[in-house]
């Protein structure tokens, strides 16, 4: 009976393993319903039991979320919770606290998509992109490094001068308007190339803010990651319900 129950718990986390894989390669992409546990269980050809066990493995890890009479779905990262931030943009921001936004620096190319800007830019892998690279601040500082990524369009302008200003204004003269956002923040160690632009120590503490922004309708999606310095910038968040 021991080793009956051990090949069983060795097969459900085999089968973990595989329903894994299929999210990492996005066989089973965020916010699709996977097949249902019966539909596994023929593919598999193992009982209902060890496939439950196998979804719960993964619902404890964040990857996979049941919904009452609708099956079990690949956990969306960035799905809509009961509150989520009105996200503003750096020059909004300022001016709401009477300060004045200023850009020191810009770097602005064409690149090449990689597996994770694709995804979120909704392109292929090896799509050409935009990449806009800016260091922020006020009137008395400079404490923001923004790396932002667009699917590339010719008619968007390489001149640096052209994004010295609110990004968001420069895509509204393209007539783009933006009205979906998401975004996550987290406390990082600044990399060499956030050193830099920062001209901050490796054990300066760093707010990393990441930003997800579109307009479905356009086919416009946007990937900007911002740094902080952590001492220099406090976060605000506005609700609404």
């Amino acid at each position: 009976m021991k080793v009956r129950n051990q090949a069983a718990n060795s097969l459900y986390a085999q089968i973990a393993d595989d329903f894994r894989l299929n999210i990492q390669t996005e066989k089973w992409r965020e916010g699709e319903r996977i097949p249902t546990e019966l539909e596994l269980c023929d593919m598999y050809h193992v009982s209902r039991i060890t496939i439950r066990k196998a979804i719960d493995e993964l619902m404890k890890e964040n990857l996979l979320v049941r919904i009452r009479s609708k099956g079990t779905f690949v956990k969306d990262t960035f799905q809509e919770e009961e509150h989520y931030t009105i996200i503003k943009g750096f020059t909004q921001e300022l001016q709401e606290k009477g300060k004045h936004a200023k850009t020191v620096d810009v770097e602005v190319k064409v690149g090449h998509a990689n597996k994770r800007v694709a995804k979120y830019l909704n392109i292929e892998i090896g799509s050409a992109v935009l990449i806009l690279k800016r260091v922020r601040g006020d009137e008395d500082s400079v404490f923001a490094f923004f790396i932002t990524y667009i699917a590339y369009n010719r008619d968007y302008s390489l001149d640096t001068k052209d994004y010295s200003s609110s990004f968001y204004s420069y895509l509204r003269t393209k007539n783009i308007i933006v009205n979906q956002e998401r975004e996550y923040v987290e406390a990082v160690s600044p990399n060499r190339e956030v050193q830099k632009k920062l001209k901050i120590k490796e054990s300066e503490p760093v707010l990393k803010r990441v930003r997800f922004t579109s307009n479905v309708s356009q086919n416009f999606y946007e990937l900007s990651e911002c740094f902080y310095i952590g001492k220099k910038y406090r976060y605000y968040l506005d609700f609404r319900e």
